[in-house]
């Protein structure tokens, strides 16, 4: 592993001296923070202020079957094994964005690749960004602006421990002032994944361990379609909706040996189990320009809902005897959103702009819990509500002063929670409170090819809405993962400083997190069972150092980002091991070669963690695909992802007296061969769409 990482490092500095060939235009804005793509290379990747973005439309990467795999090819940007959240390495998890506006995990689901036009990574969000998040993936998609139409259909056969089969079908249509786009996809697929935990509590003196592998069958829909009508050149009204549809069998095998003081048990569970998880999101938008004092109003409505039902049946063999039923757990899990926005967006003559807005959503979730023993021949049921209301407005005011771009906001939220089960009189959870979020950016163009920038900004993290419920996993009859009702938000306070020289930046960050949000365990000397769930632990810090260095030479572009990472995170409960700094490496070699072919290596890795409480493994991941274009329409894509099949977790830290070493594998070695069929024409379009709802990332 160590070597393969100094032979990457060597080539990451080695593709500095590519810095020479560079075809950099001589006079590139570097004030304009978010929107240049240096077009006239053709470049996938194009960097400005420490932000990077992927041209998708015009990439190898457009045959990639679902949003999420595309997301994984950017730099810094990790996905996690199970593919229910994103996170930037140094940033957390970030806001998402289409089209400018809000959306959530099941929405990037429910997005065709085809749609996509590009993706850019903001690493520091002004206030009119939402105070959920440190950094935005912002999502642009394609319509066209002539009328006309086009109709693409993809199939992608994908082969790993089991095959996997995408089918795509997406539309656009246009005709004078309204747009249609529809999408829809059928997806086969075979999942699997393994997890292993070594723990060792000594108070109790017991010693165990479970390796437990899942299999799955999943049949996915996902469908999306949306109009857009314009009034005239400023004004319009949308409609969009959004979905995915999923369900299928999954076994789950775990084999364990459990150790209390002498005594000594060998355990084979069996779980047969169903699972439904459907996810619908509707908007309606209109924007109106009042020209009289050149103001931009939007108003906005959202309704979301996903919808979760979970039947298990386990079975138990101890010692090598004969199964016999353990429990039945039925578990179902609905939340309900709905969101009204409006923003102003006012605009003076000398490059001034000043903005305000508000926002009001409703969240209501229901949990029900209902399992029977069949040890103790008991049958338990809960039903748990769960209701949020938050009222937030925000202000910004930006502009330009001769070489000075600056940008200062303020955003303040109300959140009322209440938590509360059907059987009890009082809620358990009742909140109530108030939080201010200001945001501050400067930016100074030293020359046209040069500018330094600073940046200061506070934001929140709030639990999604299902880990926010009593849900839970039965894995062997002394482990159990759960859930946490009573997670609170994080907050985080960051500092940062970036320097630009063309394309080619380097990047200075400093935060600190209150409450952050990490895994552990407790134990019940009683019901002799250990549980494991996300808690707030007390306080994380960090320090971080990102270089960015691409570069386009004849056939050859090298996008590579190196980051200097210090992260430590502590709590009581916890026993705190050691700080070291880790590097992450991302690195994409792209070549255009003749008669339409196009190869790509890609690779990410990152050395040892070890982050106080938490030691995480180095990984370091390997992925090759080369395309072909066959008579304008037909394009063919192989990939082979996850060459030396590295995709492994592995974890250690101790809290709670519970000492562990975890083991999590994946299933990503894959080879797949994508095949996409496109007719009709369409160019860059007029389509808007506005999520409204803040909160919709944590509706899963």
């Amino acid at each position: 592993m160590a070597s393969k990482m100094i032979l990457w490092i060597l080539l990451f500095l080695f593709s500095l001296i590519g810095y020479s060939q560079n075809e950099t235009a001589k006079d590139s804005v570097s004030t304009q923070l978010n929107e240049v793509v240096i077009s006239q290379n053709k470049k996938a990747f194009s960097y400005q202020n420490g932000n990077v973005k992927l041209d998708v439309a015009n990439s190898i990467y457009n045959v990639i079957p679902n949003t999420l795999d595309v997301l994984s090819k950017m730099p810094s940007v990790q996905i996690s094994a199970d593919k229910e959240s994103i996170s930037i390495i140094g940033k957390g998890n970030p806001l998402i964005y289409i089209d400018n506006q809000k959306v959530g995990m099941n929405d990037l689901n429910a997005l065709a690749v085809a749609d996509i036009k590009t993706i850019e990574i903001i690493q520091n969000p002004s206030a009119k960004y939402e105070a959920e998040g440190r950094a935005v993936i912002l999502i642009t998609r394609k319509f066209s602006k002539k009328d006309g139409f086009q109709t693409s259909v993809s199939e992608v056969a994908s082969f790993k421990k089991e095959y996997n089969n995408y089918l795509g079908f997406n539309s656009s249509f246009k005709k004078k002032k309204i747009e249609w786009k529809t999408n829809f996809n059928y997806n086969q697929l075979q999942p699997w994944e393994g997890h292993s935990i070594n723990y060792e509590i000594v108070d109790a003196a017991i010693q165990s361990n479970y390796d437990v592998v899942a299999n799955t069958k999943r049949t996915q829909f996902i469908f999306g379609g949306g109009m857009f009508y314009k009034m005239n050149d400023d004004d319009y009204v949308s409609f969009n909706v959004s979905g995915k549809l999923q369900n299928g069998p999954f076994d789950i095998i775990t084999s364990t040996y459990n150790k209390k003081e002498n005594v000594e048990n060998y355990v084979l569970t069996f779980g047969d189990n169903t699972s439904k998880k459907n996810f619908v999101n509707s908007f309606l938008n209109y924007s109106k320009k009042i020209k009289a004092i050149d103001t931009q109003v939007f108003t906005g409505f959202q309704y979301s809902n996903f919808d979760q039902e979970e039947w298990s049946q386990m079975k138990n063999n101890f010692n090598n005897t004969q199964f016999e039923l353990a429990q039945n757990r039925n578990q179902l899990f609905n939340v309900t959103v709905f969101s009204g926005r409006i923003d102003v967006k006012k605009k003076f003559k000398n490059e001034m702009k000043f903005e305000f807005g508000g926002l009001y959503s409703d969240a209501n979730s229901k949990s029900d819990f209902d399992f029977f023993d069949f040890e103790s021949s008991t049958n338990t049921a809960n039903h748990y509500d769960f209701k949020e209301q938050n009222i937030s407005g925000y202000s910004q005011f930006s502009g330009k002063i001769k070489k000075i771009d600056f940008s200062a906001g303020l955003r303040v939220e109300n959140t009322h929670v209440n938590g509360k089960f059907s059987t009890d009189e009082t809620p358990l959870i009742q909140k109530n409170y108030t939080n201010l979020f200001p945001k501050a950016q400067l930016s100074f163009a030293i020359d046209s090819s040069k500018n330094i920038s600073f940046n200061y900004a506070r934001s929140i993290a709030r639990p999604n809405y299902s880990s926010l419920s009593q849900g839970s996993t039965y894995i062997n009859p002394y482990f159990l993962y759960a859930r946490n009702i009573n997670l609170d938000p994080t907050i985080t306070n960051e500092v940062s400083t970036a320097f630009q020289y063309h394309d080619k930046s380097i990047k200075v960050t400093y935060y600190t997190i209150s409450n952050a949000v990490e895994g552990s365990f407790s134990y019940d000397s009683q019901q002799n069972s250990m549980t494991f769930k996300d808690v707030n632990y007390d306080k994380e810090t960090g320090f971080n150092i990102e270089i960015t260095a691409p570069f386009t030479y004849k056939i050859w572009t090298s996008t590579n980002s190196l980051i200097f990472v210090k992260n430590k995170i502590v709590d009581d409960a916890a026993v705190f091991r050691t700080v070291k700094p880790y590097l992450y490496l991302s690195s994409n070699q792209e070549f255009r070669l003749p008669k339409r072919y196009a190869f790509v290596l890609n690779f990410w890795g990152s050395t040892k963690q070890k982050e106080g409480v938490f030691e995480r493994s180095a990984m370091f991941i390997t992925d090759a695909s080369v395309s072909k274009t066959f008579f304008k329409n037909w394009n063919c894509t192989l990939s082979y992802n996850d060459i030396f099949k590295n995709t492994i977790f592995k974890e250690q830290f101790t809290v709670n007296g519970v000492r562990s070493n975890s083991r999590y594998r994946v299933d990503s070695n894959e080879f797949s061969i994508a095949i996409k069929y496109s007719f009709g024409k369409v160019s860059s379009a007029e389509f808007k769409g506005k999520n409204i709802d803040e909160n919709e990332n944590r509706i899963r």
